[in-house]
């Protein structure tokens, strides 16, 4: 196997969902910054709390 960066990682694995009808969106930071109720990312979640 061919040695890779981890962006080009990172832009095959974004690529492959893509593929899939699945929708890429912009990343979230791991430290909420911006809500006093959350004391750390869950399940990656944060970016969806406002929806539910």
């Amino acid at each position: 196997m061919k040695p890779i960066t981890s962006s080009e990682l990172r832009k095959a694995f974004l690529e492959f969902f893509h593929k899939n009808n699945h929708q890429i969106i912009q990343s979230s930071s791991l430290l909420p910054g911006n809500d006093k109720t959350l004391l750390f990312t869950n399940a990656g979640m944060v970016q969806f709390k406002d929806v539910f």
